[in-house]
């Protein structure tokens, strides 16, 4: 799914016009990146945890040449499921696996 997708099922969803939910979908994008730019942890209940980790710099080494070279400090990105998330998830891949059940058929 793409930010264009986002933004159609905003304006399907909710009524706005095109240009509102481009609009109200960016504003979104912008809180949470403005927030985790700040290293705060974003918290959306029933969906999961936006958490901005310090990696120290280490050594690491070329897979091709065998040579030992410094990882520089960063700063990375972890989202964490929540339950809820996951249970809902896990319950969806379950139906796809079952497939069709017999006396489904043309409901």
């Amino acid at each position: 799914m793409t930010k264009a997708d986002i933004i159609e099922s905003v304006y399907e969803k909710v009524g706005f016009s095109k240009k509102e939910a481009a609009e109200v979908v960016e504003m979104v994008f912008d809180t949470i990146k403005e927030t985790l730019e700040r290293g705060e942890k974003i918290k959306i209940s029933g969906f999961g945890n936006f958490i901005i980790r310090d990696k120290k710099s280490r050594v690491g080494r070329n897979p091709q040449t065998g040579e030992e070279i410094e990882i520089s400090a960063r700063r990375v990105l972890t989202f964490r499921p929540s339950q809820v998330l996951k249970n809902a998830l896990n319950t969806a891949a379950a139906a796809a696996a079952a497939g069709p059940q017999p006396g489904n058929v043309g409901e």
